[in-house]
């Protein structure tokens, strides 16, 4: 089995950061039930604990990287972070 690491990068008070963990919650629990082998470890950081984000991705949030790189910011598509999370584990 491997383990594959998602974050979302977002920051308080942000509705497209709150429809993009919706979205990684929902993907993530169907892939749990469905596909028992992809163990998917999700973080959330708020883009102003970490500079280094900050300086990166501040125009961005949300952001969500998968095992450190970028996959997609602003809007998260199911389908395709669903083959995403497939092809990493």
């Amino acid at each position: 089995m491997a383990r594959t690491e998602l974050t979302l990068v977002s920051k308080p008070g942000c509705h497209l950061c709150d429809e993009a963990r919706t979205v990684v919650e929902s993907v993530v629990a169907d892939l749990a039930g469905r596909e028992p082998s992809v163990i998917v470890d999700v973080r959330e950081v708020s883009i102003f604990d970490d500079q280094a984000l900050y300086d990166e991705h501040i125009e961005d949030i949300p952001v969500v990287l998968i095992d450190g790189r970028v996959h997609t910011f602003w809007r998260v598509d199911p389908a395709r972070l669903t083959a995403a999370l497939l092809g990493a584990s």
